[in-house]
């Protein structure tokens, strides 16, 4: 009897793993890179031309998709964005709505102000990690950065990072967004 059971369980764990092989695509994008809130992502993406796999991997980075993420320093929502930098993009959309910086535990707001900040990072950066860089760090921190002939040789994009939390940052979010377009890409 002994014998039997011990057969089964070795054929009910082969056949799982078998299963998690051929299944593990499908296992890494609905439980390891998922893709929520589609509709808001796909919306940002289209009015800023930020990538939506970008979007994706910043949410992913900063806050794993919980809506109600609050950091140490304050920043909330999904795509974690401080007061300053929500007011900064308020004016650079010229949004004069109700909105305010409660709002932005409200996916639609948090995603619709967080793609505005990548696009405004982007378009003054022209390179996706200086921007996301600037997303975590700040301006300020970037553009001093870009003047150290040890960090950028073009002092136009970081050939280094001199903040190991940055750093860390950046790499997190590019493999996310590399993850984000190979597995979803080829389904377009």
């Amino acid at each position: 009897m002994r014998k039997k059971l011990g057969s089964f369980l070795l054929i009910v764990f082969l056949g799982a793993l078998v299963f998690g092989i051929f299944n593990i695509e499908n296992i890494c994008k609905k439980y390891i890179y998922p893709i929520e809130y589609g509709k808001y992502v796909e919306e940002a993406a289209y009015k800023t031309g930020v990538d939506n796999y970008l979007i994706y991997a910043v949410i992913k980075t900063e806050s794993n998709f919980n809506t109600d993420a609050t950091s140490d320093v304050g920043a909330r929502g999904l795509m974690q964005l401080m007061e300053d930098a929500y007011e900064w993009v308020k004016f650079r959309m010229n949004d004069e709505s109700d909105i305010s910086y409660d709002d932005m535990y409200d996916p639609y707001y948090n995603i619709k102000y967080g793609s505005y900040l990548l696009k405004l990072l982007y378009d003054e950066y022209g390179d996706v990690e200086t921007a996301v860089a600037a997303y975590h760090s700040g301006r300020g921190s970037v553009n001093e950065w870009l003047k150290n002939e040890a960090y950028s040789s073009d002092g136009k994009t970081l050939d280094k990072i001199p903040s190991d939390t940055t750093a860390h940052y950046v790499s997190k979010v590019m493999k996310a967004y590399n993850a984000y377009t190979n597995l979803y890409e080829q389904n377009k």
